[in-house]
C-alpha cells in the first residue's frame, strides 16, 4: 500500500522532474527511506557484476563463416525433461534433428553463441539482403532454456589451472579460445545450458531488451537481482567501483531483471547497455558491492 500513494505522487510530478536531477533527489529524499541490504548472516557486502546487450553479425542460414545456429524453441521442449545438453545437441543426431528445423541464427563464432546466452538477449545484424543491400537488424529475446544447470566456463578455466581468478573475465576467456581453437568444444560442453530465443522487431535502437520485470532496461540505471531478497521495481542505491578501477560507481538504479547466477541478498548485475564500450566494461565488472533499497516513508 505505501508503494501505490508514491506511484500516484510519482505520475502527477514526473513531468516537472525530468532534466532537473536536483529537484528529482529532492523529491525521492522527501518521499524514501534507505535500507541497507544484508545476507542473512549479516554481511553487508557482496558482487556486483556487469552485463549487456551484443551486437553481433549473423546468416539467415548456414554458410561458410557462420555455422553456429542459434534456435527458436523446439516443439518437444516441454516434453523432454531435462532437454538435450550442449553437447548432445552438437553431436547426437536425434537431438540435432530435434532443433534444427528451428534455427533463428546462424552466427560465425561459438563463443558469440555462448555469450548471447549469457546475456540474454542480443542484437542480431544479418547481413546486406541480394536484392535491397539493406542490413537488416532485429533483437533474439530470452525465450526458454533447456533445463540444465548454468555452469560458467570462467570457473571452469579456473579449476584448470588455464586463468586465475581474477583473470577470468570474457575477454580473457576470448584470448584462451583463440589460444587453444581445439579446446572450444570442450570449453562450451563444460556449460550444458543451452538458451532458446524468440525474434523480435528493433524499431527504437535507443531502447534496451525487456528484462524480468516486463520492462525495457536502461543503461546505468538497470540491474539485475535475486527478486527473492530485493522485488522488482525497488529502487536501489549501488555502493561500488568502476571495472578495474578504485573510481567510485555510487549510483540510484531499479531493480527490473534477473539472472541464474544473480543470488544472494547483496549482489547486483549491472547493465551497461550494448555496443563495444558496453561490452568491455561488463566483460571486466567484479566489484565488491554495498546497496540499500528506497522504500516509501
Amino acid at each position: 500500500p505505501p508503494w501505490t500513494a508514491f506511484c500516484v505522487d510519482l505520475r502527477r510530478d514526473a513531468l516537472s522532474l525530468l532534466g532537473d536531477a536536483t529537484a528529482s533527489r529532492a523529491w525521492l529524499e522527501a518521499r524514501l527511506v534507505p535500507w541497507r541490504v544484508e545476507a542473512t548472516d549479516g554481511q553487508a557486502t557482496g558482487l556486483a557484476t556487469g552485463y549487456f546487450e551484443p551486437l553481433l553479425e549473423a546468416s539467415r542460414t548456414s554458410r561458410p563463416g557462420f555455422r553456429v545456429p542459434l534456435y527458436a524453441p523446439p516443439p518437444d521442449l516441454a516434453t523432454r525433461k531435462p532437454y538435450w545438453t550442449r553437447r548432445e545437441l552438437d553431436t547426437a543426431p536425434a537431438a540435432r534433428r530435434a532443433v534444427a528445423p528451428h534455427a533463428i541464427a546462424w552466427l560465425r563464432d561459438p563463443l558469440d553463441a555462448l555469450l548471447i546466452q549469457v546475456q540474454g538477449s542480443g542484437r542480431i545484424a544479418f547481413g546486406p539482403a541480394k536484392h535491397g543491400g539493406a542490413t537488416e537488424t532485429i533483437r533474439l529475446a530470452f525465450a526458454a532454456h533447456n533445463g540444465e544447470p548454468y555452469k560458467s566456463v570462467g570457473r571452469w578455466l579456473v579449476d584448470r589451472g588455464e586463468l586465475t581468478l581474477e583473470q577470468a573475465s570474457w575477454p580473457a576467456i576470448r584470448a584462451w579460445a583463440r589460444r587453444n581453437p581445439r579446446r572450444v568444444d570442450e570449453l562450451m560442453w563444460s556449460n550444458p545450458r543451452v538458451v532458446f530465443f524468440r525474434e523480435e522487431p528493433l524499431p527504437d535502437p535507443s531502447e534496451g531488451p525487456k528484462g524480468a520485470q516486463g520492462v525495457p532496461l536502461t543503461p546505468g540505471r538497470s540491474i539485475a537481482v535475486d527478486p527473492g531478497s530485493v522485488p522488482y521495481g525497488t529502487p536501489v542505491w549501488l555502493d561500488t567501483t568502476e571495472p578495474l578501477s578504485t573510481t567510485p560507481l555510487r549510483r540510484l538504479v531499479v531493480a527490473q531483471d534477473t539472472g541464474t547466477a544473480i543470488t544472494g541478498a547483496v549482489r547486483a548485475d549491472y547493465f551497461w547497455g550494448w555496443g563495444e564500450t558496453a561490452e568491455a566494461q561488463a566483460g571486466r565488472m567484479k566489484q565488491p558491492l554495498r546497496m540499500w533499497v528506497l522504500r516509501p516513508r
